[in-house]
């Protein structure tokens, strides 16, 4: 019992010494437990009947989409306000992140973000049809959309990326990230909340997939596992530059594909092979692949 006196004792001093404390005393950060709840709520309001085990009927589906979203609001603005209150009391922030919503207007803040969430789903849901939709069209193994809502890793990654993109948006701090690290757990696709995706947009397997912060993708884009658009190596500072790749309208890029740098753009139409490493622009319906380990481009 002395020995874990001490190791306790030196514990408590670490806390001082290398920080990576919540201060006692000051509001909780937002709770990764809370935002896996409120994504498990979305899901079921987005795809319903999809994820109950009681069934839906015309007669009883306004009832419950009305108690689904006053629950899952409720619990989405204390969460918001948890993430503003955040931003607000950081030591490095500007005098306008903390005029933003003061300490006593985070509450009223959260209230409208989380009111133009609600405002902003059913569009949500309509570019979700779409990516269903592309998937369905761009995979012969599917048998059907309802099989691509219900099992398909892809297709969970991007739902979860559309409803982060929304508070990535609003510039919510900490939950678009834990609503994008929570899917990259569960199914080894990571996207950034920050990245800008078009419509109809498919992940193939999806396995290993990395769509970096500035990352801009067109319409009707299809990516195969292992697949990176990433950054070239830059400074902190330079964080706020544009360090992705943006990939056109109408591109494939086939599994194992490193697209790096933020002057990279693949133009409209092309065809990127397995395994091809590329820091520089593609002209559009270009097809690029390695062969004998050089990279051809051909149009």
């Amino acid at each position: 019992m002395q020995r874990l006196n001490k190791n306790i004792e030196a514990l408590v001093a670490s806390y001082g010494r290398y920080g990576l404390v919540n201060q006692t005393g000051g509001s909780n950060l937002p709770s990764r437990d809370s935002i896996e709840d409120i994504l498990h709520g979305l899901d079921e309001l987005i795809f319903p009947g999809f994820r109950e085990n009681e069934g839906l009927d015309h007669d009883n589906l306004q009832f419950i989409t009305a108690e689904r979203v006053y629950h899952i609001a409720r619990e989405l603005i204390r969460e918001v306000e948890k993430s503003l209150v955040f931003s607000y009391r950081k030591p490095d922030s500007s005098e306008g992140e903390k005029n933003a919503c003061g300490s006593e207007g985070c509450h009223a803040a959260a209230e409208l973000i989380v009111n133009d969430f609600f405002d902003e789903l059913p569009q949500i849901r309509y570019a979700l049809a779409l990516d269903m939709k592309a998937a369905f069209k761009g995979d012969p193994a599917a048998k059907s959309t309802e099989e691509v809502i219900v099992s398909y890793p892809g297709f969970e990654a991007i739902t979860v990326h559309r409803l982060a993109h929304f508070f990535w948006v609003r510039e919510v701090p900490l939950i678009p990230r834990i609503m994008s690290e929570l899917v990259h757990g569960s199914t080894g696709i990571d996207i950034h909340p920050g990245a800008q995706i078009g419509e109809s947009f498919f992940i193939d397997h999806g396995t290993g997939v990395v769509i970096g912060e500035t990352t801009v993708i067109g319409k009707n884009v299809k990516l195969y596992q292992g697949v990176t658009l990433g950054a070239l190596s830059v400074k902190k500072e330079e964080a706020d530059k544009k360090r992705h790749p943006t990939i056109e309208d109408d591109v494939t890029i086939y599994s194992g594909a490193t697209i790096l740098g933020g002057q990279t753009v693949i133009g409209r139409g092309c065809t990127i092979g397995g395994n091809v490493w590329l820091t520089e622009s593609v002209p559009p319906y270009t097809m690029v692949y390695t062969k004998t380990d050089q990279v051809v481009k051909t149009r």
